[in-house]
């Protein structure tokens, strides 16, 4: 199993840093535009393996799309990150441009390739790779949504002062500050409703903290978070790589599900060895479904800035 990583930025090195940890793939490819840069992160990775106990290959190289040929799976993180203050929508017109060469280029030498983007406007960022490639979509995948769920059962497990393993939960809608809608009404504590614990205003607080995560992570850091959007990437690509069945909130073309066309938004999905192999219908409330649709209006504003 090949796997390649566009982009060798601390994104893309954390993941192909936990893809390699996991030990499922054969070879991690790394590529950047920069001279040297991936063959420096792919080195200093490899140089861990005997200390962090995995065998996968990671290599790196400059911008020659020809080292990935025959990848099974494609992760594109390149495009420029958010600085403090910026919104992911910001970042359309420099990063439109780089996915769009990235996948062309990626399927040039992989046509079977799985695609998961991860570049922002993500879900903008997704739509394009649908109306630029002739891909089957259930092989472009938003990775957006797990990274979502997982800032989103951070602060759930922070609000209730328990283990992260307790809690689950799931955030669909776009990959925004404003477009994420958190399923608190379907979040548990081992099975119990999160709402058994929580008031209703701590609820309202924690989905309000998990749609400004990235910003606030930003702030902090003074540029785009890497740790959990590598980790997020790595579970993805395992669920496909191993055929695990898992259910993860991605964003996908939807053709009438969740009443919406011709978009790419957040919602579960099951993720096998063919990538997206079936869409998982959930029941929202009528104030769920509110928020989605609002969530989908402010992604197809973006989608309208696209120049396909």
């Amino acid at each position: 199993m090949k796997v390649t990583v566009v982009g060798a930025g601390a994104v893309g090195a954390s993941c192909a840093e936990y893809i390699a940890i996991k030990n499922f793939a054969s070879e991690v490819v790394l590529l950047d535009i920069k001279e040297g840069y991936a063959e420096g992160k792919a080195m200093d990775l490899m140089q861990t393996a005997s200390l962090n106990g995995f065998d996968t290959k990671i290599t790196g190289t400059t911008s020659d799309y020809s080292k990935t040929a025959g990848s099974h799976i494609a992760v594109i993180t390149s495009g420029i990150p958010r600085k403090p203050g910026m919104t992911r929508e910001e970042l359309i017109g420099i990063n439109a441009g780089i996915v769009k060469t990235v996948s062309q280029s990626l399927l040039e030498h992989s046509p079977d390739a799985i695609l998961i983007v991860v570049s922002n406007p993500m879900d903008t960022m997704t739509y394009l790779v649908h109306k630029t490639t002739n891909l089957p979509k259930h092989k472009i995948i938003g990775m957006g949504g797990a990274l979502d769920s997982a800032r989103f059962k951070y602060r759930l497990a922070e609000a209730m002062e328990a283990p992260i393993s307790d809690i689950d939960g799931m955030v669909i809608g776009g990959h925004s500050d404003k477009g994420m809608v958190p399923l608190t009404s379907h979040a548990t504590r081992n099975s119990i409703r999160v709402s058994e614990f929580l008031s209703e205003n701590r609820l309202q607080q924690v989905a309000e903290d998990t749609k400004v995560g990235g910003a606030t992570l930003t702030k902090l850091l003074g540029t785009s978070a890497w740790y959990a959007p590598g980790a997020a990437v790595s579970g993805l690509v395992q669920a496909i790589a191993c055929d695990q069945k898992k259910m993860f909130p991605c964003s996908t073309f939807l053709e009438g599900e969740y009443g919406l066309n011709d978009i790419c938004i957040g919602v579960p999905v099951i993720l096998g060895k063919n990538g997206i192999e079936r869409i998982v219908d959930v029941p929202l409330s009528n104030a769920e479904k509110a928020k989605m649709k609002e969530s989908a209006e402010g992604v197809a504003k973006t989608n309208g800035l696209l120049e396909l």
